[in-house]
């Protein structure tokens, strides 16, 4: 994996947006997903008042508004705070933690990794020296499923039984072992070494192999054999169980209506990894899905997976308007993805067709990465 020289943090957040060709780009952390009906739509409203109205999904279960006037993020920060989307301005750029969307709701996991989630979310915020990691630096708590253990966070506990689990880090089984109860004590010593052991990386993975060892055996953790990687390739859509039902973002991004349509259900909703987001708690999940349907959102389980990056104008390295050609590719059984350019912003992680624009057309190549 190459490693970014830049001295400069540029990965946005809420307080430092990125400027982009169509304005600001916030970034929102939404650790594990989670977040009320009334928070999303703090977020739709300040998407659609101050950005371009549109919500994007993010691979990391993060929500990003664009199109900031210059300023205007000064009005979403005070919104955010009022709903506890933005609790620390300090660590607001580190707060990325991936969970098991359908966790403590459905019968699969050993876990419900929701309270670890808070606990994670809470112990990373007082610890004053992990707001120094990049703003690209990933956590994950996966409740046994194996949903997103794999998903390339630098440091993942995945339960391997009901009070205990494995840690990963870099993607890439450790090794180390403990119990849940002391699951977030070892996941943020992982992050403060990596720390200690990085000179310009932003990743674990970018750790040379002798740098990741003595981040794996300085905890003193008890080390075991290390489990096989076993990644999954895409979420669910449609219902998922009795009360809950999952609604797929067209390539990624929520308009205005998609964005109003959720907040309406008043449900408790889980932003997941694969563009889609887990609508809770339903008292009848048939009318709920109706609505959703009518606004445009995916809610077939047979739905083409495709996602794009948000292509011409809004990307002034973009070389074409992706967004507006993007859709399925006859005949392809994996996720198609949509550039503008080599970069390839967004792309889901895995076996994916990419599809890049070079001036003249698009590319397509099959690969995982």
């Amino acid at each position: 994996m190459p490693t970014r020289n830049r001295q400069t943090d540029a990965c946005p957040g809420v307080l430092a947006v990125h400027r982009a060709a169509d304005g600001g780009v916030a970034r929102i952390r939404v650790p594990g997903g989670q977040l009320s009906a009334a928070a999303f739509r703090a977020v739709a409203d300040g998407a659609a008042e101050l950005g371009d109205g549109g919500v994007e999904l993010t691979s990391r279960a993060n929500l990003q508004v664009r199109g900031l006037a210059d300023g205007a993020e000064t009005e979403l920060a005070a919104r955010l705070s009022e709903v506890g989307l933005l609790p620390s301005a300090t660590h607001d750029k580190v707060r990325n933690v991936l969970a098991s969307p359908l966790t403590g709701r459905d019968r699969d996991g050993f876990v419900d990794v929701r309270p670890l989630v808070s606990e994670l979310d809470a112990a990373l915020r007082e610890n004053a020296r992990l707001a120094a990691l990049p703003g690209r630096f990933l956590f994950a708590l996966d409740d046994g499923r194996g949903d997103v253990a794999w998903l390339g966070a630098d440091v993942a506990a995945l339960a391997t039984a009901p009070g205990a689990a494995a840690i990963l880090l870099g993607g890439t089984d450790s090794g180390l072992r403990a119990p849940l109860t002391d699951v977030i004590l070892l996941m943020l010593a992982c992050a403060e070494a990596f720390l200690t052991e990085r000179a310009d990386e932003w990743r674990l993975a970018e750790l040379d192999d002798r740098a990741r060892r003595r981040v794996a055996t300085r905890l003193g953790a008890s080390v075991a054999e290390p489990l096989p990687s076993q990644p999954i390739q895409t979420g669910p859509l449609g219902q998922v169980t009795e009360s809950a039902l999952v609604a797929g973002a067209p390539l990624g991004w929520l308009d205005r209506a998609q964005a109003a349509a959720l907040a309406d259900t008043g449900a408790p909703l889980v932003v997941t990894p694969w563009r889609a987001v887990v609508v809770a708690d339903l008292a009848d999940t048939a009318d709920v899905a109706q609505r959703l349907r009518s606004a445009g959102l995916l809610l077939d389980p047979d739905t083409p997976r495709v996602t794009a990056c948000v292509g011409r104008p809004g990307c002034a390295k973009a070389l074409s308007d992706v967004r507006a050609d993007a859709g399925p590719v006859p005949g392809v059984d994996v996720p198609v993805h949509w550039s503008g350019c080599g970069r390839r912003c967004g792309r889901p992680r895995g076996e994916v067709l990419d599809v890049v624009a070079n001036g003249d057309g698009y590319v397509m190549t099959r690969g995982d990465r």
